[in-house]
């Protein structure tokens, strides 16, 4: 009986995260708050200290593009199939060029016929945002509709897939392949609690976060000693961030969104990039503010 009642907790209740909402954080919403203040374009902020539960919130209930961070759903997806077993970790499959998609990723350049498995799929797609192994994982989780009715089951209502996902079509418009808003996909701590889909998809699911290529936005304002599981989102008009940090004195999560940006340039110095960086070094500092770390980019300046 305790069993039912505790998986009725978890898939019938919206997140975990949010019953720890007691203790907000004013000193830190203030600051946040006025970082945003100054960006030229929508941002939205959300950040949870977990052993504390205090947290702060600036636009975090506002819709902002994932763009790639669409990929930590579609990573639900695939492993809900898995833990089914619909599919296997070492399931081997044949790349054909037709699932060929151009953008961020390795695997487009991957020979027609070339023999791969679902977990090579899986690694590429959350280390190298890998956009044609998404897309394959898109198909294989049962499509967007199928990732979507996990979403729900999770308790999150805006956070969405939208490309190749029947009814979604205006949404893509607004969005392109995903939506999200900076509270809910901080459902990142569900995954590091061990509660979505299972124990040990989460598990391997949190370890595949923790090897990400692109580390040079929110992960750069941390200690390299530190680990971080986090997963970036890039477009022209939107770039954001989810990461949680497994801090000496705790572990935090936050997401950075932003849309609509004036700055759309492909540059370090993007400004939104800028804030992504700007509120993780805060963070770090205000949560580790004992470190005496700062970071250094001088060997990525020449």
């Amino acid at each position: 009986m305790k069993k039912v009642i505790s998986l009725l907790f978890i898939l019938v209740l919206p997140c975990a995260l949010y019953s720890q909402e007691r203790k907000p954080d004013r000193k830190l919403e203030k600051a946040l708050a006025a970082m945003i203040s100054e960006f030229k374009g929508t941002a939205g902020v959300y950040v949870l200290h977990v052993p504390s539960g205090r947290y702060a919130a600036v636009n975090a209930d506002t819709i902002f593009p994932t763009a790639s961070i669409v990929k930590v759903p579609l990573l639900a997806g695939l492993f809900s199939k898995i833990d089914k077993g619909e599919l296997q970790w070492h399931q081997p499959l044949v790349y054909r060029d037709s699932a060929k998609y151009g953008g961020s990723g390795l695997m487009q350049f991957f020979k027609d016929s070339s023999e791969t498995e679902v977990s090579v799929l899986a690694a590429l797609m959350m280390a190298y945002s890998d956009n044609t192994t998404s897309l394959w994982n898109q198909s294989l989780a049962g499509g967007g509709a199928a990732v979507n009715a996990l979403l729900e089951q999770y308790g999150l209502k805006d956070t969405r897939v939208n490309s190749r996902t029947p009814g979604r079509e205006e949404n893509r418009k607004v969005f392109g392949w995903g939506q999200t808003t900076p509270r809910e996909m901080s459902m990142l701590l569900k995954i590091r609690r061990g509660e979505v889909v299972s124990k040990s998809a989460s598990e391997r699911m949190y370890r595949l976060m923790t090897k990400g290529y692109y580390d040079d936005q929110a992960v750069s304002e941390v200690p390299p000693y530190v680990q971080v599981a986090a997963k970036t989102g890039s477009v022209n008009e939107s770039r954001s961030e989810l990461a949680m940090v497994n801090a000496p004195h705790g572990d935090y999560v936050f997401y950075v969104g932003t849309k609509g940006i004036k700055d759309q340039r492909w540059e370090a110095d993007n400004e939104a990039v800028q804030l992504i960086r700007k509120v993780s070094a805060y963070l770090w500092a205000h949560f580790e503010p004992r470190s005496g770390w700062k970071p250094s980019w001088d060997v990525l300046k020449k």
